[in-house]
């Protein structure tokens, strides 16, 4: 069990990196010309690999509030099963668990989705900051012990 502090309390000049850091890969994705509810989707499933409830909620109804759809939200977990999202989305999903799961890459044998041919190198770029951003919020939550409650 993690200790029960609060690091981006105690430590406010991390938590201002951070949010800096959330600002950069949000105009990246803006830049790149991806969609805002690609960029929920790839939040949703990063925090949903890390367990972490409090993104969870948080990008769940930030999705919902830009159109995102409960079926496509209910679906993201299983993504590669369903015939509910796009070549583009399914990239960017893959790219995001890849990224996400990077040190048992080895082990876990990623779905086989032609991530260039769906993403240039502007997109892959944003969604690979995308992902970094969302597994550092995602880690921060946690290790912090963020409520959730109803």
């Amino acid at each position: 069990m993690l200790p029960h502090v609060n690091i981006t309390k105690l430590f406010p000049a991390a938590y201002e990196a951070q949010v800096a850091a959330d600002k950069a890969a949000e105009e990246a994705a803006v830049t790149a010309g991806l969609d805002p509810l690609l960029v929920e989707l790839v939040k949703v499933r990063a925090s949903q690999l890390n367990g972490c409830a409090f993104c969870l909620r948080m990008h769940t109804r930030d999705a919902l509030e830009k159109g995102e759809t409960t079926d496509r939200l209910a679906l993201v977990a299983a993504w590669w099963e369903s015939q509910y999202f796009t070549p583009q989305e399914q990239a960017a999903l893959a790219l995001a668990e890849r990224i996400t799961r990077i040190g048992d890459e080895h082990t876990a044998p990623a779905p086989q989705i032609d991530i260039e041919g769906a993403l240039d190198e502007k997109q892959i770029s944003a969604v690979a900051l995308l992902t970094i951003v969302i597994n550092t919020w995602n880690r921060m939550a946690i290790a912090s012990h963020y409520p959730v409650a109803p």
